[in-house]
């Protein structure tokens, strides 16, 4: 990669748990980074030194225009955002604010400034229950959530926007997204955390005592929910290259779906973190949630043949010992991390 496209780029929620890891996949590919992050649910510390840091709204303009204008930015990656789906069910409108409206704000701010590149964290939210399996980026769209339809929302900005202004983007559907940073510089620290890999790491260091599996009745080969799951890590370097593909064809733009392309129970993935741990963790069955799907597995066929990105960590095994190492590191070193905002 040249000096000529090593450009700046701005990485909203870079404090965040997948925010943070693109800010060191960017980091270790020789960009430049800023970060902003109003720290609500990010963590100071998640932001290494080599990264400049700014505490602030995506949805302050001068601060925004600012940042863009001070380091000539020319791409932005954006991560900024509520991400709890039985959140977004029972506060609608704090999801339309943060997610939608706020980056309205921001891609306007990116227009007026000039800003060619615009990567957008998405999930398979969008898909809603898909009718097949695995989903590929033509699936109907049909959210069935607020937190869905706020994400499906921005990518429709993105594909408007592109069309009348010289901006090109990508949108990521992240599947479910696990582990931590292998060197340990990151990892998901949020309290309360309900995915499964994070919750079943919690479990296995004592921080809870059992893991609670919804539904043991699904059209799956072990009748528990079959999820694709991403290493972040692997996620992180996805999006250092569909920046390097913005960069390289400025007329085209994409939306792609980021995982596996295989999936896993939640059976498969306790056996994991069992045969990981070496111990046993309590499962207890309890009742379907609203809404679950019996299987989210990508087709991603579509960013395998646009960009150079190829998974290096695509082993349960391996996303659960990463996830597992970070969850130890909290717990053994909690004074260290301030484990608050």
């Amino acid at each position: 990669m040249g000096d000529d496209i090593r450009k700046h780029v701005l990485v909203t929620g870079g404090a965040g748990y997948i925010g943070s890891h693109a800010v060191l996949a960017l980091l270790d590919a020789g960009w430049h980074v800023t970060v902003i992050d109003n720290l609500t649910t990010g963590f100071r510390w998640a932001v290494p030194d080599e990264a400049r840091f700014v505490q602030g709204d995506i949805a302050d303009p001068p601060l925004v225009a600012r940042l863009i204008a001070e380091h000539d930015i020319q791409a932005i990656m954006h991560f900024a955002g509520s991400i709890i789906v039985p959140e977004s069910v029972e506060n609608p409108l704090k999801y339309y604010e943060n997610n939608t409206a706020k980056s309205r704000a921001l891609i306007e701010s990116a227009v007026k400034a000039g800003v060619k590149h615009f990567i957008f964290s998405s999930t398979a939210a969008t898909y809603g229950i898909p009718a097949q399996v695995p989903i590929t980026e033509h699936s109907p769209t049909q959210p069935i959530n607020p937190y869905g339809w706020s994400k499906l929302m921005t990518e429709r900005m993105l594909v408007d926007v592109s069309n009348a202004h010289p901006m090109n983007f990508c949108a990521l559907r992240y599947f479910n997204v696990a582990g931590a940073d292998p060197q340990g510089r990151s990892g998901q620290s949020t309290a309360g955390a309900t995915h499964l890999i994070k919750v079943a790491v919690e479990a296995a260091t004592g921080k809870r005592g059992h893991v609670s599996v919804f539904g043991t009745d699904y059209d799956t080969p072990d009748g528990t929910g079959v999820r694709d799951y991403i290493h972040v890590s692997d996620l992180a370097e996805a999006h250092v290259h569909a920046l390097q593909k913005l960069v390289e064809e400025p007329a085209q733009s994409h939306i792609m779906n980021c995982g596996y392309g295989r999936g896993f129970s939640v059976m498969q993935v306790l056996d994991s973190v069992d045969r990981v741990t070496n111990l046993k963790i309590e499962r207890k069955m309890e009742a379907r949630r609203p809404g679950d799907p019996d299987a989210l597995v990508a087709d991603n066929k579509a960013i395998l043949s646009t960009l150079e990105w190829r998974p290096r960590r695509d082993d349960l095994d391996t996303i659960v010992r990463d996830a597992l190492a970070w969850e130890r590191k909290l717990a053994g070193g909690a004074e260290t991390f301030e484990m608050r905002p």
